[in-house]
């Protein structure tokens, strides 16, 4: 029985998924997802209900692509395909109010897809009530780039030079583009390296040889699609903020220099100063000396 109503829900998905709500939801790799599936405004009971959740993109179209089944009110696991065992929950609070999203565990990328909620009231016939479709696409921000190069005048014009340009923490892969900023120009000879960390999100290391001119102006922007993003970083930006931070470190040992030249002057001046005043003293002594011993 549980299994002729099960076919009449696959039925009953190709004949309605034209008029489904679809709704867009981005996740982080790791993070818990919720996907809505709200059935406001009607009076029901849990036990005359049956809730599915499951893969509406299964090209594949695998056996398996029940994601969390509710029947009579109760959560049914016999259905529920291996991949999304202890990783689903309803919102049980909130059933009672016509809410029926669900919980995604510890999102993967293997989650990416499309999902539909479907709503079966079982009274004197089993019919659809509601469904809502979610699609569910993982994304995760860039860093801020990191644009090394040669140091300023280390290099002469028409030698070959390198850059590398590193961004982490970031879902899906990015594209990675170098601009010459002297005329706009995309620059295609860059050697990509992308890793995948254990939590899902990528870095990637660029490197781009180039010819170096005087006036060089590099910049690499990474790429998020899903999340319409460009980060950059730029060569001339990066340079000065090195000079000035090159010149901070210059400044101390200036410092340190001039102060101990300064306490050298006050030392010899001190010291001049008491050979003076001892003298004084001497003299002064010697004076009053006479005077005591002068005849009356």
């Amino acid at each position: 029985m549980e299994r002729r109503g099960y076919g009449f829900l696959l039925l009953s998905l190709h004949i309605l998924r034209a008029v489904t709500a679809l709704e867009k939801i981005v996740s982080r790799p790791g993070d818990n997802a919720t996907l809505s599936c709200i059935y406001s405004g009607r009076e029901f009971s849990l036990n005359s209900l049956r809730v599915y959740w499951q893969i509406a993109d299964d090209e594949d179209e695998e056996p398996c692509s029940v994601v969390h089944a509710l029947i009579s009110g109760q959560d049914n696991e016999s259905l529920q395909c291996s991949q999304f065992k202890n990783r689903t929950q309803l919102l049980w609070d909130k059933l009672g109010d016509g809410n029926f999203s669900l919980l995604l565990f510890n999102v993967r990328q293997s989650d990416e897809h499309t999902y539909q909620c479907v709503v079966m009231q079982t009274t004197e016939y089993t019919k659809v009530i509601h469904q809502e479709q979610v699609v569910l696409s993982l994304a995760a921000s860039y860093s801020q780039p990191i644009l090394s190069g040669p140091i300023r005048n280390s290099y002469s014009t028409g030698e070959e030079v390198t850059f590398s340009c590193r961004s982490d923490n970031g879902y899906p892969e990015p594209n990675v583009y170098w601009i010459n900023r002297t005329d706009n120009t995309h620059l295609s000879w860059s050697d990509v390296n992308i890793t995948q960390h254990p939590d899902g999100t990528y870095s990637v290391l660029s490197t781009l040889k180039v010819k170096a001119t005087s006036d060089m102006q590099i910049e690499c922007f990474i790429e998020n699609k899903i999340l319409q993003e460009n980060t950059s970083a730029n060569y001339t930006e990066e340079m000065r903020s090195n000079d000035s931070s090159t010149g901070s470190h210059k400044d101390p040992a200036k410092s340190r220099h001039g102060a101990q030249a300064a306490a050298i002057v006050s030392v010899v001046i001190l010291m001049a100063f008491l050979a003076v005043l001892v003298c004084w003293l001497r003299r002064r002594r010697s004076s009053q000396l006479v005077s005591y011993t002068a005849p009356i």
